[in-house]
């Protein structure tokens, strides 16, 4: 019985033993860390290109691209993060004032993409709509929320950003 007691424990023990060396081994992947991807970078610069319409679809993808700047392993880079969100398209739409259009059970979300474009103003991000994009989509300039900024063009806005260094992230 003391040599099967002996077997038990030392099998109990190199389980526990594959077990630690396994979450050692998995938890950096797990984690999801940014280590690799920012390896060598001194700071964060990035032009969102967004036309995408939905109210609901929005404030799920604004929660990423809140999460870009606000990352710690971002904030942690010697830079601050510089970021650019610029509307052309159907997503013109979302910030104005003028709800017609839009469904009665898209008003809450769109309220909701309202305090989120508010909260990255005060964050310190730079938000541009197309004025041409306004134009096309039938949306009045004067109902564009005012923590927007007026571009006669988004495409000449996002290539401008792209030249001076900025990544581009598009969200179609």
């Amino acid at each position: 019985m003391n040599q099967t007691h002996g077997r038990i424990v030392r099998r109990i023990v190199s389980i526990l033993a594959a077990t630690a060396l396994g979450a050692v081994l998995v938890a950096p992947a797990m984690a999801g860390g940014d280590d690799a991807a920012l390896k060598g970078v001194k700071g964060v610069k990035a032009v969102f290109d967004v036309s995408q319409g939905s109210p609901k679809t929005m404030n799920l993808l604004f929660w990423a691209v809140q999460d870009v700047y606000k990352a710690e392993s971002v904030q942690a880079l010697p830079e601050p993060p510089h970021i650019v969100v610029v509307f052309h398209g159907p997503a013109v739409k979302l910030i104005s004032t003028d709800r017609k259009g839009f469904e009665e059970s898209d008003k809450e979300e769109l309220d909701k993409f309202a305090d989120t474009i508010r909260q990255m103003k005060k964050d310190g991000v730079k938000l541009d709509v197309c004025d041409y994009a306004l134009k096309v989509m039938g949306v009045d300039p004067a109902t564009i929320m005012p923590e927007v900024d007026h571009v006669g063009n988004g495409f000449v806005s996002v290539v401008g950003y792209q030249a001076q260094g900025y990544s581009v992230v598009r969200i179609p």
